[in-house]
């Protein structure tokens, strides 16, 4: 998505509460919001959208570092699993072809093998709303998963080490 006024009805720049507007299975409108407005204000100067300010901005997940690095950094600090619920963060392992890792949040399951994710910079220096995930590890697991590159086409499998859930476990 492209810095625009409004996304679904919502406007940029509402505030944002700080009880209650990221719950595992849930993510405020006020919360989509801010994480639109920090997008749209760093396209405005010229600077590069990454995942990672996005994904914490969206998620509620309060981890710094590559997103190579979130999966072993939210070990005792958040809940890890392996199944996909709303305003979890799907943490992608390193690859060659993306060397950082990358993470995106769940914004919709749409079935026991598809969600639907909200996340900076696959499609570089943009967002992407609702973007279609389909998991196609042999063991149903969530390891390996296909995003949609063009509306109904799914790409490349990519690794995927699993969810990180937005409450804290200390």
């Amino acid at each position: 998505m492209q810095g625009g006024s409004s996304q679904s009805g919502i406007e940029i720049g509402t505030k944002i509460s700080k009880n209650g507007d990221v719950t595992l299975g849930h993510i405020s409108p006020e919360r989509m919001s801010l994480a639109l407005l920090e997008v749209k204000t760093k396209q405005t100067h010229g600077a590069r959208v990454w995942c990672v300010p996005f994904a914490r901005t969206l998620s509620g997940v309060q981890i710094l570092g590559n997103a190579k690095d979130w999966w072993g950094k939210a070990q005792g600090h958040y809940a890890r699993g392996r199944t996909p619920t709303p305003a979890a963060v799907m943490s992608f392992k390193a690859t060659r072809k993306n060397p950082n890792g990358h993470v995106a949040v769940v914004s919709k399951v749409v079935s026991q093998r598809e969600v639907l994710l909200s996340h900076a910079n696959w499609d570089r220096n943009r967002v992407s709303i609702d973007m279609a995930a389909v998991d196609v590890s042999p063991k149903n697991d969530w390891s390996s998963v296909r995003l949609e590159s063009a509306p109904g086409q799914l790409g490349a499998a990519y690794p995927v080490n699993g969810f990180i859930y937005p409450t804290a476990t200390r």
